[in-house]
């Protein structure tokens, strides 16, 4: 689709990211992977969400479901598979030391937010810009000025006060897709022990997942605010504080 090419170097070359924004469909039923040439899409190597994400960050499409999925908090998440027992108790969790007690990560995970369980079928992963499909999320992974010029963007003609939801725990998988995919609404997170450890997110990178019926509204506004965004990067008022 060319909108989603343009959307993507909007947003590469408004903020500057680095890295490309990534397109996610969760396909209910494989009968819908028809429109797609599955020779363009790996849906064979076993992997995270996250490392689908990371990989599709730096050009490739990726297709995972219950057959090659590598993480059971991910294929839970989306509805793939049962949560597996020792995550629902709480002991994966504590007994790698994520959280102190096992009853805080008992809590943890039965808050999580997830699919139900059989509703979809896989999930689509691309850059933006190659997405050939309406994508149902865009996640983006940049540094936290990037991000925040994308929150700006979110409300720049609404003036909501935004709200995000995390756990700290399943950042790729649950706060960047799953709760923006449910709720509607972007959400940004400060990442996971997961997601930091599988891949290849920098530790001055954060995360983002936007909702894609949002983004035309915000490429728009960030057209808007471009010449803003210039005049705050260069540091008017604190080279003439720096001076004094």
């Amino acid at each position: 689709m060319q909108q989603n090419k343009n959307y993507a170097e909007v947003l590469k070359h408004t903020i500057g990211m680095h890295r490309e924004p990534v397109a996610v469909k969760l396909v209910g039923e494989e009968a819908q992977l028809s429109h797609i040439n599955p020779n363009d899409y790996d849906a064979g190597t076993k992997s995270r969400y996250c490392q689908g994400v990371m990989r599709a960050t730096r050009g490739e499409r990726v297709i995972l479901n219950a057959d090659n999925i590598s993480c059971a908090a991910a294929a839970a998440a989306f509805g793939f598979k049962t949560l597996h027992p020792k995550l629902a108790s709480g002991e994966a969790h504590f007994n790698t030391g994520t959280f102190g007690t096992q009853e805080a990560a008992q809590r943890i995970m039965g808050d999580m937010p997830r699919l139900a369980c059989g509703d979809y079928h896989s999930v689509l992963i691309s850059p933006l810009a190659l997405a050939e499909f309406e994508p149902d999320v865009v996640l983006i992974e940049a540094p936290p000025e990037n991000l925040m010029w994308l929150a700006l963007a979110c409300i720049y003609t609404s003036g909501e006060r935004l709200q995000f939801s995390t756990s700290v725990v399943q950042a790729t998988c649950v706060d960047c897709t799953v709760v923006p995919f449910i709720s509607g609404k972007t959400n940004a997170t400060l990442g996971c022990n997961g997601c930091r450890e599988a891949t290849d997110l920098n530790v001055t990178e954060n995360l983002l997942g936007i909702p894609y019926a949002s983004l035309s509204s915000i490429i728009d506004n960030l057209a808007n605010m471009k010449e803003f965004i210039t005049k705050n990067r260069s540091k008017s008022i604190y080279e003439r504080f720096d001076k004094k």
